[in-house]
């Protein structure tokens, strides 16, 4: 329940929130967040509201730092709708909120491994037929950037060695054509023609990667063999089967690769989705430059 910071407009308040029930139809938690906003505003603010300026927004805006941004344009969101209704029902004449914007959220890039880091997540002991399959697998897997959903469903037709190609079919069933490297190529012959046999059992899987049962790996497998060859190669970071395809993506552009090659490769529909990894490379690149050319820094 809000409480009585401006007596005199108390009454807009109250106003306003059968006005989100009624006409908005909003739901009891957002009427409750609503309110919880103003509330928190009014504690702030406890002048009359129609001398409410840009200047009170702002301060009370700034008031708000050490919040989270979805936090603080929530706040702005709520200010926005209430001040809205004010002035379409004319009890302000001048909207305070009208050149406000929300905050601008700092982009998620995406997670990768070094190169380094992916060799030594790639340099397995190759002893039985499941490091042999382990190898094949996370080996294809930064050699493509297949999601880990087309790598359990992966069968044995989808591959073409004399073209050194792997076709999938992708999110909306949409197929795609994969180029696939040497030390991919080479690996997955050994793991297929020596290996996967042994693991198959008495079995008939048409899917590539099999489990200790003779059965086709699932992504909860995947994962969990990921995680331990991680410990075991001394990776510290968050490793996921997706930071494995944002590795990929991201060596081939820092290689000089074309960004529609590596979108089509992706399998993304929008080539905005793969322009974040070119954010990475250029964070990386300002890094190097920062870090070793000798003008880069006034002191240096």
């Amino acid at each position: 329940m809000l409480y009585n910071y401006n007596v005199r407009y108390m009454n807009y308040l109250d106003d306003y929130i059968i006005f989100l029930k009624t006409e908005k139809k909003l739901g009891v938690n957002s009427i409750t967040s609503y309110e919880f906003d103003l509330d928190s505003f009014f504690k702030f603010f406890t002048l009359d509201v129609v001398n409410c300026t840009k200047n009170d927004i702002l301060g009370y805006i700034g008031s708000l730092k050490g919040s989270s941004v979805s936090t603080i344009n929530r706040h702005i969101s709520s200010l926005k709708g209430y001040f809205n209704y004010l002035l379409e029902n004319n009890y302000i004449r001048v909207n305070p909120m009208e050149d406000i914007s929300i905050l601008k959220k700092s982009k998620l890039l995406p997670k990768y491994l070094s190169i380094s880091e992916v060799d030594n997540l790639l340099n397995i002991k190759l002893v039985t037929p499941f490091d042999y399959r382990n190898k094949a697998m996370l080996e294809l897997m930064y050699g493509t950037g297949l999601r880990v959903s087309e790598l359990v469903k992966l069968k044995y037709s989808n591959i073409d060695f004399e073209n050194s190609l792997v076709r999938v079919t992708g999110k909306g069933k949409k197929d795609r054509i994969i180029p696939m490297g040497e030390v991919c190529a080479y690996y997955l012959k050994i793991y297929l023609s020596e290996y996967r046999n042994k693991l198959l059992k008495r079995n008939t899987y048409d899917e590539v990667f099999l489990n200790n049962h003779g059965k086709p790996i699932t992504r909860q497998g995947f994962n969990f063999i990921l995680e331990n060859i991680k410990e075991s190669a001394g990776i510290t970071k968050t490793l996921t089967p997706h930071v494995l395809r944002h590795s990929f993506a991201t060596h081939l552009l820092e290689g000089g690769a074309d960004i529609r090659s590596i979108q089509e490769m992706l399998g993304h529909e929008n080539i905005s989705t793969t322009n974040i990894y070119t954010e990475v490379v250029n964070d990386v690149l300002k890094e190097n430059y920062l870090g070793f050319h000798p003008r880069a820094r006034k002191d240096s």
